[in-house]
């Protein structure tokens, strides 16, 4: 019996003129799947604004390609390895690390930097947190063996994600321009050659084991869809393929991915619009008695297919001998657009290489989108008090440090980073022909408030990573992004996902910074919890940081701080804080609603002209006054100013008085998470204020002390020392180590 569905195999078969054979039907099978072919979300994704002066490649290819300085290009890339990290949380997570970092290696790049994205059920439960360290410790296994430094993260814990937890992961790379290359295929009569590690049975039907929902045996049955990862093997692909591309040889490159030797293969040809002929006998195994479906199909890693004129062939044969690597050539490229395997002497796979790769029909998962309206509020009674309140933010796993999930990754690596992970976001130093600059990388999404409001959820998810950036002086120039959702034909779901491309479309169009590439995971689903993961559209970003130097703010009493990136932690006693933003009663979905068992509420909308307030936020950190850069997110301001004060270990004493509307509660003026926020300290306000003309701000207090106290209108509300603060988040950290 087959396993395509059989409206598609009715299609294939009335194409075909025959029905498929075997092995065709498991090609169409990977390739067709949603994971591939994109056939429910395709129409929704041509929305996303995709073009700037800087975008050289945009979605597409493996990864994108944003030109920085010079000739220096960045490419950037975004995968999700969501159900093999639930069967094999180890190998799961570490390979998929090592295959966004072979689509950045495609384009000609050098990998620079990694982050990843950690959406867990809640780590009080064995299961999860075992999962969850696991998955820790494959990426840090593999990113630290191939000395690719882990820069910026982000974890979210729900219990909706008990069952299908999510690890999401972004790469970027550097390259001169003239290195790139795509996965287009150039000619006919050029070669095909397979560089890197054996084939063997692992990894076989990853892409449709992709996209469907796990089961309660996941973990027993699915684990062969789970590959193995050899990051050393990996490095010397890395260093192999660099050292081929910047020889001239390589006129294309992709990495075996998804649906593995004729996901890559068939793309490649498809997208040059030529035929393909491949001879599996010439692909070198690790398994005996290998059929062509495994061979065609399975997702080994360390492998990429290079395109190659017949007369460089032999120099990239010897490159990979040098690194003592694999390599053949399996095939040639022809002019007749068709996808001709041939296994032992006889023809397996027979098929139009555009019809195998492109021909998938779109799924019909139209439903009607709905407005969102305001979720009525639902709170318990509160005895806490409002200090109380902020001690268990600060204990949330969503909120207390993550220093034991960091420490175990090299941020170190290639001498490169500047600001470590911890922080708002990372920076790297860049050196290139036109001199010294920076990059900065943010990434995450708030499911609490998409779940609410998927629209205004998802938009606000682009301006809060925007805002990351922001504080460390950086412009976006670039947003990938990982749509991560359950069954598309679930009206309610498939609403959430169009309502979510829509609100990053359209606020990556209010700040003219495109959506370049990523991914889109659906069938996030639990048999076992009877529940879909909630929406999830994590979100990567890229800044430059002007030439403005790239050392980090640290304490200095003369108050010499000048063109320096600022840090999270307040630096000096005396300095001013200031607060830039509007804070509105927007608790919906809030972490203070969440440890409080409410429901409801207004999710944040992001503020007018948000373009504008990044830009001011950019323009006073350019002053070279600001010491101190945080944006107000998870929490509200109250979580904020805590952490300001726990890394930096000195208080602070402020007044909220005015800060909202006049009839703002006072647990909504410390807990609301208003969009577009940012707290700056500063030895110099004058210099600062003078450039936060145009935006709201105000002076709310001055850094010193060892408590951290906060007054509203008169009342002292929040009164903790610093030792409090510190204390609250070990019990997690414990827990967890």
């Amino acid at each position: 019996m087959s396993l395509l569905p059989p409206t598609d195999l009715e299609t294939i078969t009335k194409r075909l003129n025959r029905p498929p054979n075997p092995v065709e039907e498991g090609c169409f099978l990977n390739l067709w799947s949603e994971h591939c072919s994109y056939r429910s979300s395709a129409k929704h994704l041509r929305t996303f604004p995709t073009e700037s002066d800087r975008v050289i490649i945009g979605p597409g290819d493996d990864a994108a390609i944003v030109r920085l300085k010079g000739d220096l290009v960045l490419a950037i890339g975004m995968e999700s390895h969501n159900h093999p990290s639930y069967v094999d949380p180890y190998n799961g997570a570490a390979t998929g690390v090592g295959g966004i970092v072979r689509d950045i290696l495609s384009m000609g790049t050098r990998p620079i930097a990694l982050m990843d994205l950690l959406y867990f059920g809640m780590p009080d439960q064995p299961k999860n947190l075992y999962l969850f360290e696991h998955v820790v410790e494959g990426i840090a296994g593999y990113g630290n063996c191939i000395g690719v430094p882990v820069v910026r993260g982000e974890t979210f814990f729900h219990d909706a994600y008990s069952g299908n937890p999510l690890v999401n992961v972004v790469c970027v790379g550097l390259a001169h321009e003239e290195n790139i290359v795509t996965a287009t295929a150039q000619r006919a009569g050029d070669a095909l050659i397979l560089m890197g590690s054996t084939t063997g049975r692992d990894g076989l039907g990853g892409a449709s084991f992709a996209s469907r929902d796990l089961s309660e045996d996941s973990e027993a049955e699915d684990r062969s869809s789970v590959q193995i990862g050899d990051p050393f093997t990996e490095k010397l692909v890395i260093e192999a393929v660099l050292e081929a591309i910047e020889s001239g040889y390589v006129l294309a490159c992709r990495d075996l991915g998804a649906a593995g030797l004729v996901g890559a293969s068939a793309e490649m040809g498809a997208k040059g619009n030529l035929g393909l002929h491949i001879d599996l006998d010439r692909v070198p195994l690790r398994e005996s008695e290998m059929t062509p479906y495994e061979i065609l199909i399975a997702e080994s890693q360390e492998r990429m297919v290079l395109e190659v004129d017949p007369s460089d062939a032999e120099s990239v044969l010897a490159i990979a001998e040098k690194y003592d690597l694999n390599c053949s050539v399996i095939g040639e490229f022809t002019d007749d657009g068709q996808y001709l395997v041939e296994f032992e002497g006889g023809v397996v796979v027979d098929l139009p290489i555009n019809f195998l790769s492109g021909g998938a029909p779109a799924r019909k998962s139209e439903h009607e989108i709905q407005e969102v309206g305001v979720a009525e509020e639902k709170i318990p009674e509160i005895r806490d008090d409002l200090a109380t309140s902020v001690l268990k933010l600060m204990a949330s796993p969503n909120i207390a440090p993550k220093e034991w999930v960091y420490r175990q990754y090299d941020h170190e690596v290639q001498i490169r980073t500047v600001v470590k992970p911890g922080d708002d976001s990372g920076v790297l130093r860049i050196e290139g022909a036109s001199g010294i600059f920076g990059i900065a990388l943010s990434c995450g999404c708030n499911p609490a408030h998409i779940t609410l409001d998927p629209y205004n959820g998802a938009a606000g998810s682009v301006l809060e990573n925007a805002m990351n950036l922001a504080c460390k002086g950086a412009r976006p120039i670039a947003i990938v992004n990982c749509l991560n959702f359950g069954d598309p034909e679930d009206s309610t779901i498939y609403r959430q996902f169009a309502e979510s491309v829509r609100g990053i479309g359209d606020m990556a169009q209010t700040l003219s910074v495109p959506v370049v590439g990523g991914n889109v995971s659906f069938y996030n689903e639990s048999d076992e919890f009877g529940t879909a993961i909630p929406p999830t559209p994590s979100i990567g970003m890229v800044g430059i940081v002007e030439e403005r130097g790239t050392q980090t703010q640290t304490s200095s009493h003369a108050h010499t701080h000048t063109h320096q990136i600022p840090g999270t932690r307040f630096a000096d006693a005396g300095d001013t804080i200031i607060l830039v933003g509007a804070t509105a009663d927007e608790l919906g979905g809030s972490e203070y609603h969440s440890i409080y068992g409410c429901s409801g509420g207004r999710v944040p909308a992001p503020p007018a002209d948000p373009q504008r307030l990044i830009g001011t936020v950019i323009g006073a950190i350019d002053t070279g006054c600001v010491t101190s850069a945080h944006d107000i997110s998870n929490g509200g301001i109250a979580v904020a100013l805590s952490e300001m004060a726990r890394e930096g270990n000195i208080g602070a004493t402020i007044d909220l008085t005015g800060i909202g509307d006049w009839d703002l509660p006072h647990h909504a003026t410390l807990f609301s998470e208003s969009h577009g926020r940012v707290i700056l300290a500063t030895p110099a306000p004058d210099a600062v204020l003078g450039r936060l003309r145009d935006i709201p701000h105000r002076t709310i207090g001055t850094v010193g002390g060892d408590e951290l106290i906060i007054g509203i209108g008169g009342d002292r509300v929040v009164a903790l020392p610093l030792r409090r603060i510190r204390d609250a988040g070990e019990e997690i950290t414990r827990m967890m180590r």
